[in-house]
């Protein structure tokens, strides 16, 4: 028996074995109300509106599960109404107005209330409260309440508020309930008023979480879901392949191909919101504008598509998808070896005489993040530029970004569910944003005015001579937009979802 082979029988038997244990014996059972997804990253932390782990794209479908959002967002995207039922600017755009819905109660059955909205938002906007986007929330303040209808005036115009409030720490959280057991108590016992509720919970383990019997919405289809926390990409594979699991995501694009066409297995890899970037950071060498172009004129990204992805993907040259609001198919950065061996060679650089640089990336985070890497790394040293591989956990990077310690190249991937400018475009490169790592003046003095742009099509124009303008300078790598695979047994429907959160109420049964 092969090494290879015997691995996996290892882990597939150690998987039905905690599969067994998790749902109480019934691992195989074709009708349990039970279903469990091997899930690709870790929770680090419970509270969804707080520190670095609330800006992680992929954890958002476990929040989703147990907390609302104030506002919702379709499969597609399409903004709904969830806590708000309705939500607005007046005229001049000096204040905002939110109705609160009727009837919702947080999960230990006491009601949720306009207070709680108020609270949240508040808590939000603190500057030492420690949400990441704090500088979203605290543009409202002189909160008032009339019954169900909550105002506040607009200390200073945020075009893309009211979207935040359906994306990154864009959560409603308990007033009462938080305050009465601290940070400490709230991550020991979560509370929120989703879909779900928190059963459960091993850090580096698993998560299982139990239909919420005062749920406002739409009852979910299964009363126990469990996440299994499987960071490595074979592992999760090995999960579906022997049962242990019922749902996986993010593997290899060859195993997706492989599991889908065998007829046990369904499947879905449709084009998300995310993007894979390569974060550049402003110290030697990539203070040389000759280096860092060439590192992007380098990189053959059709190519890393078709051969390493299996053509799911859409190669991209700047910060937008196809489906953001800025997109602008005009800026090219096209693969031009060449042209980045004269860049190098204007420095003093070449094949033999290497400029050297460290590149951080994930591994198994994202489907074939390293190889992409490596792939990468063997067409920088064909132009003169030789780079040193650095493996991290995507938990490392998210440390590293906010204290700007990232090396001079660092893989990451960007979610962007709400498509605007600002939430790509914007945080990933002004430099007083804690999610940048470009700090320079000439940026931030053509991104600056864009903030608080009240005419849409004024800055929607803007963002794209920005992204211009970046792409010019060579002051990120934008490699690709993602086609987010996910594979099921058979017996179960899978909703893709654009933002890529596979929440837990997006699995139902099919019906024969």
């Amino acid at each position: 028996m092969s090494s290879t082979r015997r691995e996996f029988l290892q882990v597939a038997g150690a998987g039905v074995a905690l599969a067994t244990f998790l749902r109480g014996g019934s691992a195989f059972a074709a009708d349990s109300d039970t279903v469990t997804i091997a899930y690709n990253v870790n929770l680090p932390a419970w509270d969804p509106t707080t520190g670095p782990s609330a800006v992680n794209p992929t954890i958002q479908a476990i929040y989703r599960s147990v907390f609302d959002q104030y506002i919702g967002q379709e499969p597609n995207l399409e903004f709904v109404p969830n806590i708000l039922t309705d939500w607005g600017w007046n005229d001049d755009k000096t204040r905002v107005w939110m109705t609160v819905r009727d009837g919702v109660k947080w999960q230990d059955g006491s009601d949720l209330t306009p207070e709680d909205v108020v609270w949240s938002l508040k808590r939000a906007g603190d500057p030492d409260g420690g949400n990441p986007i704090q500088f979203v929330w605290s543009t409202i303040g002189d909160f008032t309440i009339d019954g169900n209808r909550v105002e506040a005036k607009v200390k200073s115009y945020e075009p893309t508020l009211f979207k935040w409030m359906a994306f990154l720490t864009g959560y409603v959280l308990p007033k009462a309930y938080y305050e009465k057991v601290g940070a400490q108590g709230f991550e020991k016992k979560p509370i929120g008023s989703g879909p779900y509720m928190v059963e459960e919970f091993q850090s580096n383990g698993f998560l299982r979480l139990k239909r919420n019997p005062h749920y406002w919405g739409d009852k979910p289809a299964f009363e126990t879901v469990i996440f299994k926390f499987v960071t490595d990409a074979t592992s999760r594979v090995a999960e579906v392949e022997s049962g242990s699991s019922d749902i996986t995501l993010q593997i290899p694009y060859e195993e997706y191909d492989r599991l889908t066409s065998g007829g046990k297995f369904s499947g879905s890899c449709e084009p998300v919101s995310d993007i894979g970037m390569i974060f550049i950071n402003d110290v030697k060498p990539l203070l040389d504008k000759n280096v860092r172009l060439a590192a992007t004129y380098a990189v053959d990204k059709q190519a890393i598509i078709d051969r390493l992805l299996r053509g799911y993907g859409v190669a991209i040259d700047t910060l937008e998808a196809p489906e953001y609001l800025a997109y602008d198919p005009s800026i090219k950065v096209p693969h031009d070896p060449e042209k980045a061996k004269e860049l190098l060679a204007k420095s003093g650089f070449s094949p033999d005489n290497p400029v050297k640089v460290t590149i951080q990336t994930t591994r198994g985070y994202m489907p074939r993040d390293y190889e992409m890497i490596q792939a990468i790394a063997g067409m920088w040293s064909k132009v003169g530029i030789e780079a040193n591989i650095e493996v991290y956990e995507i938990a490392k990077h998210y440390e590293l970004r906010a204290a700007d310690k990232l090396a001079p190249f660092a893989f990451y991937n960007w979610g962007n569910a709400i498509a605007d400018p600002a939430t790509s475009t914007g945080f990933a490169m002004f430099g007083p944003s804690p999610h940048s790592v470009w700090d320079t003046d000439d940026l931030d003095q053509k991104i600056a005015p864009l903030w608080n742009e009240k005419d849409e099509k004024k800055r929607i124009a803007g963002w794209k001579d920005v992204d211009r303008y970046i792409a010019e300078q060579g002051y990120v790598l934008p490699l690709l937009q993602y086609a987010q695979p996910i594979v099921y047994r058979k017996g179960l429907k899978v909703t893709p979802n654009k933002s890529e959160a596979l929440e837990a109420k997006l699995i139902d049964r099919t019906v024969d």
